[in-house]
């Protein structure tokens, strides 16, 4: 959809006949998929941007608004004044304080015509009639007032400013990436309050139990060793084998968001990051330099993670783990690597939740495990899996498995 929806908005406004609010509404739908709005604001796909999903958060989960043109329960009776203000303010329609979930802090930097047109759009989503359910945040975090107090130490209001020393494709870029895009809020620490924590901007981040990996030109733990078209083929379709696979919030990302890019425009938010600092992490080794196949089939190793394995993943990753066609390897891959970091927490969430990543060029699907397994199974396969494939460094425990479980997704 990507360069088609791009062609269409141009013949748009070649053709006669049609208004300044069709054509606006059609860019409207390019940078709402630009900004990510469907993977936070659905919770049912068959009702996209009803709201109703729990974000989760170390204070507690809030529940994404219903964004459709619902007058009473949704954003349909709003002006582009109360939009524009939530937007880059973080301020709702009868001047309540947004939590910071909403980022409101990245769409600050949004152009008048780019919030107007993104507004166009979701006028145009059919109204559906639902009102998510009450946050659950503990005291005193559910305080919105205390927000007032959060922005002053967290929130730099003000719109993008392209820097003439930089080309026109960098500025592009880094108007996706830190604006529209976002990608800061997943990819970036958090301080004790739950503001960025900008001296390790885009260092990579824990989201919801997934680790976001480093974004940064860092070339052991960051993307500085990755080719422009493998980072290309990786943010179309979620799949760059050698180097990492989407899953969990990233999977989401691609599906809803960063395969319907223009090329023109994922190339600009690669030549942004290219730029910014890179950020090393403590410990982190190339990936190439462990994990291996399995010598012998897994199916003779005398061991419950080995049991484990050939019941739920042998068929599909191959007894040695070196995967066949669509189904991945798993040797020394972006989940038992966790990106040169000794971590399970993705593992292990993808054994509870599987993947259900769908893409033009590159669907992936692999069953949850978590309602057959046990959370001591889980600890067990996985600690296989990273000792035989992946980091030996990393491991877990059941009480690990259980809090990831726990963490609504």
């Amino acid at each position: 959809m990507n360069a088609r929806l791009a062609c269409v908005i141009v013949l748009l406004a070649c053709l006669p006949g049609l208004s300044n609010a069709q054509t606006n509404a059609a860019r409207g739908e390019y940078l709402v998929r630009a900004g990510g709005c469907m993977s936070c604001h659905t919770a049912d796909p068959a009702r996209p941007f009803a709201g109703g999903r729990p974000i989760a958060t170390p204070f507690g989960n809030v529940f994404a608004p219903n964004i459709t043109s619902d007058r009473d329960t949704g954003i349909g009776a709003w002006t582009d004044p109360q939009f524009i203000r939530a937007m880059r303010e973080g301020i709702g329609r009868n001047g309540e304080r947004l939590y910071p979930a909403f980022p409101y802090t990245a769409y600050t930097l949004l152009s008048d015509d780019d919030l107007l047109a993104v507004r166009a759009y979701l006028a145009t989503v059919p109204p559906v009639r639902a009102a998510p359910p009450r946050n659950t945040l503990s005291f005193p975090f559910d305080q919105r007032w205390l927000m007032t107090l959060w922005n002053l130490f967290n929130f730099s209001p003000g719109r993008f400013v392209p820097d003439p020393s930089k080309s026109a494709e960098w500025n592009r870029g880094a108007y996706l990436a830190e604006g529209l895009g976002h990608c800061g809020e997943c990819h970036t620490p958090r301080n004790w309050l739950g503001g960025l924590n900008r001296s390790e901007r885009l260092g990579g981040a824990t989201i919801a139990g997934w680790r976001a990996g480093n974004l940064t030109p860092e070339r052991v733990a960051g993307i500085g060793a990755w080719r422009d078209d493998e980072l290309v083929r990786f943010l179309s379709t979620g799949a760059a084998p050698g180097r990492a696979y989407a899953l969990g919030p990233m999977a989401e990302v691609v599906a809803t968001s960063t395969q319907f890019l223009t090329t023109a425009d994922l190339r600009a938010v690669i030549a942004y990051l290219r730029g910014v600092p890179p950020i090393a992490v403590k410990d982190a080794r190339v990936r190439t330099s462990f994990g291996r196949p399995a010598r012998t089939d897994v199916t003779a190793i005398d061991s419950e993670g080995a049991r484990l394995y050939a019941a739920a993943c042998g068929s599909c990753h191959g007894t040695t783990g070196e995967g066949s066609k669509p189904f991945p390897s798993l040797v020394r891959d972006g989940v038992t690597g966790a990106l040169g970091t000794a971590t399970t927490s993705n593992l292990v969430l993808v054994i509870l939740h599987g993947v259900n990543r769908q893409t033009r060029d590159a669907d992936a699907q692999m069953p949850a495990f978590g309602p057959q397994m046990t959370d001591e199974q889980i600890a067990v396969l996985s600690n296989f899996i990273t000792r035989q494939f992946g980091d030996p460094r990393a491991t877990t425990d059941a009480k690990a498995v259980a809090r990831l479980r726990s963490i609504a997704q």
